[in-house]
């Protein structure tokens, strides 16, 4: 059973901007990408799923250099904004989990 969790989204998150926050679980700790693109704040998990490490190449910057894509840091692989599929590298046609995102009383929460 997926529980929800409050997580801090940072006012100045820009568009197209990303965050990652760590929450901190009694049993884990889960790693997430928050993105805000297109008026929209969607979440993904924070691991690659060519080799599952963090994809940032900075804490807290996940886009590549155009700012259409984001990109991980290890192998270079791209992915949609909108839906997190790998469009570029080793794993092309994979894709991000999503995380679920909702908003309740002004503060953020997450489904894990």
């Amino acid at each position: 059973m997926s529980d929800w969790h409050p997580i801090a989204v940072p006012d100045d998150l820009s568009d197209p901007g990303t965050c990652g926050v760590s929450l901190a679980l009694p049993e884990r700790t889960v790693d997430i990408i928050l993105l805000r693109t297109s008026g929209s704040l969607l979440a993904y998990l924070n691991r690659c799923p060519h080799t599952g490490v963090n994809l940032e190449w900075q804490p807290n910057r996940f886009l590549d250099l155009t700012g259409h894509y984001l990109q991980c840091a290890t192998h270079g692989a791209l992915f949609r904004l909108k839906d997190g599929v790998c469009v570029r590298g080793p794993c092309v046609g994979q894709h991000l989990s999503s995380v679920p995102l909702r908003i309740e009383s002004g503060k953020w929460w997450v489904q894990i």
